[in-house]
């Protein structure tokens, strides 16, 4: 009798597979297909080369660069280092440049005294130039008055 007990419980049935492979199919032909029309241009999705083409670009500021002659600052007998040598140009709107170029020996008197002031251990520190651009900025923009320099850009600024 144990032997018709035994034979009457069917086996457990496998379970098919044919819907996992179905499944594992479509993700992949999805995902193809959105990639494909993402990558295409056919899906816009702001990183599409299309739509940078059809912006309007605004076109650059009418601005003109006043160069600054070099200047070379001895430091002292405490620094590391013995002379500062400093080159820059000043961005200025194109109908102040001539005034700008005129005021040029009161700029650079403004900056020689500033940076003859400065403490040579500031101006070893990593972060020294962003302080020393906003400083001589602002100074050159009390010389010339104000609107006329929109920044100053440091083109050579050498400790030796």
């Amino acid at each position: 009798m144990a032997d018709t007990e035994d034979s009457a419980d069917p086996a457990p049935a496998k379970r098919s597979k044919k819907p996992l492979l179905v499944g594992l199919v479509l993700a992949l032909l999805l995902g193809g297909g959105g990639f494909y029309g993402t990558y295409s241009g056919l899906i816009p999705l702001g990183g599409g080369s299309e739509g940078h083409a059809e912006a309007e670009v605004p076109p650059l500021p009418e601005v003109a660069f006043v160069p600054v002659p070099p200047l070379v600052i001895s430091l002292g007998p405490d620094a590391n280092s013995r002379y500062l040598r400093f080159t820059g140009e000043l961005e200025v709107p194109v109908n102040f440049a001539p005034d700008v170029t005129k005021m040029m020996p009161r700029v650079l008197d403004v900056l020689n005294g500033y940076l003859r002031a400065v403490d040579a251990r500031q101006l070893e520190e990593p972060a020294a130039l962003m302080r020393l651009r906003a400083q001589m900025l602002r100074r050159v923009q009390l010389v010339v008055g104000d609107g006329r320099v929109r920044d100053i850009l440091v083109t050579e600024f050498v400790l030796n």
